[in-house]
């Protein structure tokens, strides 16, 4: 079989360039996708993201090497193994990033990526709730809407955070990211608004675009420097799959370095140990991953204004109920849509911190159910300085790699976060607050100083779901693709994913994921 384009990973950027790339009926395009459809009510209703989180049908369900910092703990890394990637199964907060993000890009001699270049990008995928203004698209392809949650807690939380010297912030995606808020969400109509829902699913019975689900792309086929095809297992069966024009890699920040490793493509002493010939040897492959470490601010809640409530399994078939007949309900909202945006001190030149309000307990990704009423203020660090890799345990494309994030390796990163403790705490005492506001579990009454913090960030901290950067765009010796996405060295190969990041964007990163798939689909139609 011979396609123009070939786009290995259907995740949230594959599925943005299916879209694009079949627009023009000349172009013969295939899609490939190792995990299952995802069209199932475990992904449309927005609450149950945790179910897909934790079932291997749907998810790789990796975990990190022991994290030297963090007491030696495994973090829990899950990556969507289904249509739609992690966009199916995500938080939908959807956050593009700070300008500032991108100004910063552009300053590593990757002009096309700055604030300017990626605005048009941003506002073509969007229709916001908010109407279309300068900053906002208002005829895209996704429904990006303005939570409207009216939880009791929210309005608590909001409140306080403007009590304690923080400015409110109708939308955080438009001039200004400072502030707090509610998260713009993609969720529309009660349900999960989902790449594959929104670019995918309307393009599929497209003549000229081939979606091959349960396929697993094993290697990258290479004649020389030039990559020609595909080796993909489908139905227990290998099939060898041409390019006539492009392959483009769109696997996400765990899985591109590591398919692009076992095809031959990387740093050469590491394939060698490995047994796999070296097509290029590219010593950034897999290397400068970056992502976001989130502490949590436990608190018991002294009202029933918790997701505690609906752990009574009357309550919880009860609620169920009202999502399947109409949509509506708490089942209809992911309850992770306040939070902001601020610095940590005054001499920082634009947010450094971002926070989620959650008003439940969340322990150990949702395995374990809360023993009581309680809410949590998750703190994270937008820039951290630390920097992971992701390496290969063997040659066999179907072991997991070896993914090691080094949070807090850099001591900048620790100092940062417990400030972003502080400045938590600082929020949850305030007046708004107080009619809710039980004993403190987490970090607990007893950590006040530095080392106490700390200890409770070492032991407790999680990831934000945040991995990126790992084939970091730019032109030093340990980027991998061009700021056009190409990878140095090859010809007929791009990547179009949150690895190509060369940093993290300050927030989630299902927005900016997209925006790089719409800037990669009109790098390749206008080449």
């Amino acid at each position: 079989m011979k396609f123009d384009y070939l786009i290995i990973g259907a995740g949230t950027a594959g599925c943005v360039l299916a879209n694009r790339l079949s627009e023009d009926p000349k172009n013969n395009v295939a899609i490939f996708e190792a995990g299952k459809n995802s069209d199932i009510w475990k992904v449309n209703m927005p609450l149950a993201l945790l179910y897909t989180m934790h079932d291997p049908k749907y998810n790789y369900k990796y975990y990190s090497e022991p994290e030297p910092h963090l007491n030696n703990r495994k973090i829990y890394c899950p990556r969507g193994k289904m249509i739609g990637g992690c966009s199916a199964h995500n938080g939908m907060v959807y956050v593009r990033g700070n300008k500032n993000d991108y100004q910063r890009w552009a300053s590593f001699g990757l002009k096309d990526w700055s604030y300017e270049k990626v605005l048009p990008f941003f506002k073509k995928i969007e229709t916001w709730s908010g109407g279309e203004n300068e900053y906002r698209g208002g005829s895209g392809i996704l429904p990006i809407n303005q939570s409207k949650n009216k939880n009791p807690l929210f309005k608590a939380f909001l409140n306080s955070a403007q009590e304690a010297g923080h400015k409110i912030n109708e939308d955080m995606n438009g001039k200004d990211q400072e502030g707090f808020g509610m998260y713009d969400v993609t969720i529309h109509k009660g349900e999960r608004a989902s790449a594959s829902k929104y670019y995918l699913n309307p393009v599929r019975k497209k003549p000229n675009l081939k979606v091959f689900s349960e396929s697993f792309v094993e290697k990258i086929i290479f004649d020389g420097k030039k990559a020609i095809g595909v080796e993909v297992k489908i139905k227990n069966k290998i099939k060898k799959i041409y390019a006539n024009k492009e392959i483009i890699l769109s696997g996400g920040s765990i899985n591109s370095p590591q398919l692009l490793m076992v095809s031959g493509v990387g740093p050469g002493e590491h394939l060698k140990e490995k047994n796999i010939d070296v097509v290029h040897d590219l010593k950034g492959v897999g290397k400068n991953l970056q992502d976001h470490l989130e502490t949590y601010i436990q608190q018991e809640c002294k009202t029933s204004d918790t997701l505690y409530s609906y752990i009574n399994k009357i309550n919880m078939v009860r609620v169920g109920i009202q999502w399947f007949l109409n949509r509506t309900g708490p089942c209809s909202t992911s309850f992770l849509e306040a939070g902001g945006f601020c610095k940590s001190s005054e001499d920082k030149e634009y947010p450094n911190i971002q926070f989620h309000f959650f008003p439940s307990f969340v322990i150990d990704h949702g395995t374990v159910d809360p023993d009581r009423h309680g809410y949590q203020l998750h703190a994270s660090l937008n820039q951290p300085k630390s920097r992971g890799f992701v390496t290969l345990n063997s040659s066999n494309p179907y072991d997991h790699p070896k993914i090691q994030f080094n949070y807090l390796e850099n001591d900048y990163d620790l100092k940062e976060t417990i400030k972003c403790i502080r400045v938590a705490r600082k929020i949850l005492s305030q007046a708004s607050m107080q009619p809710f506001a039980g004993k403190e579990i987490g970090p607990g009454e007893n950590a006040e100083t530095d080392e106490e913090i700390e200890e409770y960030i070492r032991s407790k901290s999680e990831t934000a779901y945040h991995p990126s950067c790992t084939l970091k765009m730019g032109t030093d010796e340990m980027a991998v693709v061009d700021e056009k996405l190409k990878i140095h060295g090859l010809q007929n190969i791009r990547v179009a994913d949150a690895s190509v990041m060369p940093e993290i964007t300050s927030g989630n990163l299902n927005a900016p994921t997209l925006m790089i798939g719409e800037r990669a689909s009109d790098f390749i139609l206008n080449s």
